[in-house]
């Protein structure tokens, strides 16, 4: 058992956690988040350094990580050093820099010469006030029967790079704006057909682009109750009860499920990171993966036009002001039983701030089987799963993303998403009539009609076809830091000539042995499983310990290989790359991507081909989807669920949970 448990029966039991007073070192765990103190610790260090002061801006601040070796070989009670990691700007300039908190010591402080940090929140509002007084803003208004300003909102997007003369040097941005007036979901009232570019640093207007007047539509796109009327009555009601509290045991930040033993922890980026998994196995503790977590999000959008080509978000490494998390609403995102862990993040003048029920973690049991067998009698157990969830906000998207341990020592990770489709207006109410071919009706598209890069989902609105690719990095760690990747293909194989079957398939197996060897496609004609193995440990029957990638939804990028936004989100090239363990690689598309240039991240670390051999290895997984939207997504899009899974293959001598509880 870990040290200092306690039971979790309260809902709300870690909301506080962040405020909570400094707890002695020994008794927090190396990978606990910055608490408070910590965090303000941070501050006063810049500031006694002469980094920090009133014009000063955070872009984050968040633990550093100790030495993976040394998190390993922790023990409670033990003493590791406690380093916080701050992105800090001056004005146009921007310093990287890393505190020794317990010390109270400035460790580095390095400035940030290629690349820009994400959005600050007061950027997304920045020159605004410029724009609207621009005579070429104004006068494209007019032009579309508006000259009170009063109820239009804007909004500040750093946009996709293209290297363009009026983009170099500088922070760029578009300018988007619709009327605010009386409707909650104000997208239906965007001012259609109007954009600018303005540099932030400098407050200036680069320029303003009218591509006609689209009037906007009479069509509302309400989604809130009162808007709504009266909701559905559910027929009888089903309550899910844990009288005797739940099933798992917090300790801090740490976890203890059934076999199942983790560190869990909000971060400022990436949302969710999962740490030091380990599975218990009899009397062993094993780990199996060291580190777990969302590395970026891309998402372009498919519409040419100039006030849309530039729509091609690298959300987690550009849009996390505020955070990556948003609040769980209770019995919505989690069910009445989940507990809740708060989060600490910096605001833009770096000061800490609370988000309450950034994760929540809770047990369910949906009526399935882990396993069966009907012979004179039927024999099984029934499944339960201990779910830790998390959910994000990004602009018009929420996105919710599930780490699903199972009592199989399975972990699956799903991307459920939501929220309202960005949408064009256009001043076609729908889609042309096709003529009849074969007594069939069409709603084929061409280019030049109105929904010829989207989909009508209500009157004078189309929703973009666009891209969502979620990239994941995987540091496994499976009975031990020095793992191999191997990739097994079921290739068939003709038999002899006087054999009644002509073919069978077989299991070839390979080990990547460099970086250029393990980036790969799911092909599903050319089979393959994806596997890291233990190069030490082996099983009751010889094969090398191992887990599997078991991939998801999984596209094929549809964008040219010469297209910039392909080019800066070069991650989406492969499903899978493996790299030798490094610390500071941790983003898919490099640490800075705001207005990144291409080749940054896993294709500039992975061009140096470097071994694999003997290596503490990394797995990097994007899984994705081509959203052609449906009417039935709008004015609010029902999840939609991605999953991949990691899955034990021959990890174990046979199925780990023949004795699991009858009951669930």
């Amino acid at each position: 058992m870990l040290p200092v448990m306690r039971r979790i029966v309260p809902v709300l039991f870690m909301a506080a956690l962040a405020l909570a007073p400094p707890a002695a070192a020994q008794e927090r765990h190396p990978l606990d988040p910055l608490n408070w103190q910590e965090h303000w610790t941070v501050l006063e260090v810049l500031r006694d350094a002469g980094h920090y002061n009133d014009s000063t801006r955070v872009s984050l601040v968040t633990l550093e990580d100790p030495g993976k070796d040394q998190v390993w070989a922790w023990t409670p009670g033990q003493v590791l050093p406690r380093q916080a990691h701050a992105v800090v700007r001056q004005q146009a300039r921007s310093w990287e820099a890393v505190v020794d908190v317990v010390n109270r010591r400035l460790v580095r402080w390095t400035e940030i010469t290629d690349g820009q940090p994400n959005w600050l929140d007061e950027e997304f509002g920045a020159v605004i006030d410029e724009v609207k007084k621009h005579p070429d803003f104004v006068a494209a208004m007019q032009r579309r029967g508006i000259t009170d300003f009063t109820f239009i909102d804007c909004i500040v997007l750093p946009l996709g790079y293209f290297d363009l003369p009026q983009q170099r040097g500088r922070r760029t941005a578009s300018i988007l704006c619709n009327d605010a007036r009386d409707l909650r979901n104000t997208y239906p009232r965007a001012i259609a057909g109007l954009t600018g570019m303005v540099d932030v640093n400098e407050g200036k207007v680069l320029s303003i682009i009218d591509e006609g007047v689209v009037p906007a539509p009479a069509t509302t796109a309400e989604y809130h109750e009162a808007a709504l009327g009266p909701l559905q009555e559910n027929a009888h009601p089903i309550l899910i009860t844990q009288p005797l509290g739940s099933g798992f045991e917090l300790a801090g930040h740490q976890v203890e499920w059934l076999s199942w033993r983790f560190h869990v922890r909000p971060d400022h980026r990436v949302g969710t990171v999962l740490s030091t998994v380990r599975y218990v196995d009899g009397e062993r503790e094993r780990p199996v993966l060291y580190q777990g977590s969302l590395s970026e999000i891309f998402v372009p959008y498919m519409d040419p036009s100039p006030s849309w080509y530039g729509r091609n978000f690298l959300d987690a490494g550009e849009y996390v002001a505020g955070g990556l998390l948003k609040a769980l609403e209770p019995g919505v995102d989690c069910p009445d039983h989940a507990a809740y862990m708060s989060q600490l993040i910096a605001g833009d003048n770096g000061r800490p701030r609370v988000i309450q029920r950034a994760i929540c973690i809770f047990e369910r049991v949906a009526g399935d089987m882990i396993w069966r067998h009907s012979a004179q009698t039927v024999e099984g157990r029934p499944k339960r799963d201990l779910v830790v969830r998390s959910a994000a906000v990004l602009g018009n998207y929420d996105y919710i993303f599930d780490w699903v341990f199972q009592q199989d020592g399975s972990i699956r990770v799903g991307v459920g998403s939501t929220g309202i489709n960005e949408v064009k207006l256009v001043e076609q109410t729908g889609a042309p009539i096709a003529a009849a071919s074969n007594g069939n009706d069409s709603d084929d598209t061409s280019t030049g009609s109105a929904d010829a890069y989207g989909r009508f989902v209500a009157e004078n609105i189309i929703a973009v076809n666009h891209d969502h690719y979620f990239n994941f990095r995987l540091d496994f760690d499976v009975d031990g830091m020095t793992n191999q990747f191997v990739r097994d293909r079921l290739e068939s194989e003709r038999l002899p000539d006087d054999h009644p079957r002509r073919s069978v398939w077989v299991v070839r197996s390979e080990q990547a042995r460099t970086e250029n060897d393990a980036k790969l496609n799911v092909d599903m004609h050319k089979p393959t499983l994806w596997r890291v193995t233990s190069p030490r440990v082996r099983n009751h029957v010889g094969y090398p310990t191992s887990y599997q990638l078991v991939p998801g939804m999984s596209i094929e990028t549809l964008l040219s290989a010469d297209d910039y936004p392909r080019r800066r989100a070069g991650f989406i090239d492969h499903h899978l790359w493996v790299t030798p363990y490094q610390p500071d690689e941790r983003y898919a598309a490099g640490m800075y991507p705001t207005l990144s240039k291409p080749g940054e991240g896993l294709p500039k670390w992975t061009g140096a081909n470097r071994s694999l051999a003997g290596a503490d290895i990394v797995l990097w997984y994007t899984m994705g989807m081509h959203h052609v939207a449906r009417a039935e997504d709008w004015p609010v899009m029902p999840v939609s669920w991605n999953w991949f899974e990691l899955r034990p293959f021959d990890f174990f001598n046979g199925n780990p949970t023949l004795r699991a509880p009858k009951k669930p």
